[in-house]
């Protein structure tokens, strides 16, 4: 099935990834929230997605707002029970593209650090944290930065974000969890959420995957513009 553009709503619009009966997936742009809260008023995934499906859908699991990518949406009560179960079973496979400051030695490693959220919001590495698994692979280093895949093995709210940070490496972007980097030199948080591998039904598995977006690229070509002498390489993006 080829995406296709949702409605536009005010300007807003959203990619439409997988549309089935029992499920849609858009592809969330950053700066949208997955749902509304914190005094938000604009466009929503969710809101998006409902009119571009034509009615109610039911949120299974969200991303942070700064973060795009794939978002399944269930359509009926009882696909929202069966993801949600899986999603709790750790049945659901996710992949994440992030740019990382600092130039990560290992070619691939993982994450145990158990994570904790603190009464401001912010989640971060604590021994009386939830225990918490990422695993990831270098896909580049380019000028400063290191392009990483991460295989988030646990659901935690911020992972991939607390992670990095965790091990000195924080992501592109990050005002939250990047204290002390240039947060604001960057139009947007360097993470999106490239795949999800979901069982839909016993025994059937799916892949959905997002294009990476435009505004991601541009802060890779920027990054290789600005390289000492133009000597970092071409970007390789997987997904694309």
């Amino acid at each position: 099935m080829m995406p296709r553009l949702g409605v536009d709503r005010g300007g807003e619009m959203i990619e439409v990834l997988l549309e089935r009966d029992h499920i849609l997936a858009v592809n969330k742009p950053e700066g949208m929230p997955t749902i509304p809260g914190g005094g938000w008023t604009g466009p929503t995934a969710l809101s998006e997605a409902e009119a571009t499906a034509g009615g109610k859908l039911y949120v299974v699991h969200r991303l942070d707002k700064g973060t795009s990518g794939v978002v399944v949406f269930a359509r009926n009560p009882e696909t929202h029970r069966f993801l949600n179960e899986r999603f709790s079973r750790r049945g659901i496979r996710k992949t994440y593209l992030a740019l990382v400051h600092g130039l990560v030695a290992a070619p691939k490693g993982e994450i145990l650090h158990p994570l904790r959220e603190f009464g401001s919001g912010r989640v971060g590495a604590d021994p009386r944290g939830k225990e918490s698994l990422t695993r990831y692979e270098v896909s580049q280093h380019i000028g400063d930065y290191t392009l990483v895949v991460a295989y988030p093995h646990t659901g935690r709210r911020h992972q991939v974000r607390s992670h990095f940070y965790s091990i000195g490496y924080p992501i592109v972007g990050d005002s939250r969890h990047g204290s002390g980097r240039p947060a604001a030199s960057f139009p947007r948080l360097m993470l999106h959420a490239l795949a999800i591998v979901l069982e839909t039904s016993p025994g059937t598995e799916l892949t959905i995957e997002a294009p990476v977006p435009v505004s991601f690229r541009h802060v890779l070509e920027r990054i290789v513009e600005s390289s000492e002498a133009g000597r970092s390489p071409g970007v390789r993006l997987q997904g694309s």
